[in-house]
């Protein structure tokens, strides 16, 4: 069942503040409960719509998720989400890189979106799951934070890489990569195009997902 929890493991101080603000905080701790997640607000015919507030345009539904016999069923409403766009991902910082960057794609440094993109995360109802990005034995100590009513992308991650329950997580995990999840953005910012930007800090690789794909860049 789920119910707000907290945290059993030591997060990145940007982190422990964004969730200290936040209204409403779920620890997923198993696929089960991520299923239950990304249909909980499901209305009389089954159906639970991600929907988002978006500055000027007004709500926007990014997807409807039902139940199925064996998990759950997401239909993007729109056909361009469907597949990942192979120009989503740009570099948020400044480390040498043969990508595009963030500030050459736009103009500016990702310094001030990222900030926006914590404020805006603060006033959400959050979930977040841990797991090791990569090979379950030796990879690297993750998170995933996104809004409760993604659950269904949650879920999508989860099965790809995996979740850690409570008993899986080990003594000093502290994760060095964070996946932060605003789907907003990508029609106030970005033109309705998929955007992923990757921001290495020296301590931790964030990854920030401006949509709702979730394909290998997130």
């Amino acid at each position: 069942m789920l119910k707000s929890k907290t945290l059993s493991f030591e997060v990145p101080a940007e982190v422990k503040e964004l969730l200290s603000e936040c209204p409403d905080l779920i620890v997923a701790e198993s696929i089960a409960e991520l299923v239950e997640l990304s249909t909980r607000d499901a209305d009389e015919f089954g159906w639970h719509e991600v929907a988002y507030d978006v500055p000027e345009s007004g709500q926007v539904v990014e997807a409807r998720v039902c139940r199925t016999r064996n998990g759950v069923a997401a239909n993007y409403t729109d056909p361009y989400m469907r597949r990942r766009d192979p120009d989503c991902m740009v570099i948020g910082d400044g480390r040498p890189t043969n990508k595009k960057r963030f500030s050459d794609r736009f103009g500016k440094e990702f310094d001030d979106l990222r900030q926006e993109t914590f404020e805006w995360l603060k006033n959400q109802e959050l979930a977040l799951f841990p797991f090791f990005a990569g090979d379950p034995e030796g990879g690297m100590p993750a998170l995933v934070i996104a809004p409760q009513n993604a659950g269904f992308f949650a879920l999508g991650l989860a099965l790809l890489q995996g979740i850690l329950t409570p008993q899986e997580i080990p003594a000093g995990f502290s994760p060095r990569a964070v996946i932060y999840v605003a789907p907003p953005f990508r029609h106030s910012l970005f033109g309705g195009k998929q955007l992923v930007v990757h921001n290495r800090k020296s301590d931790v690789h964030e990854l920030f997902s401006y949509n709702l794909y979730p394909g290998p860049s997130a």
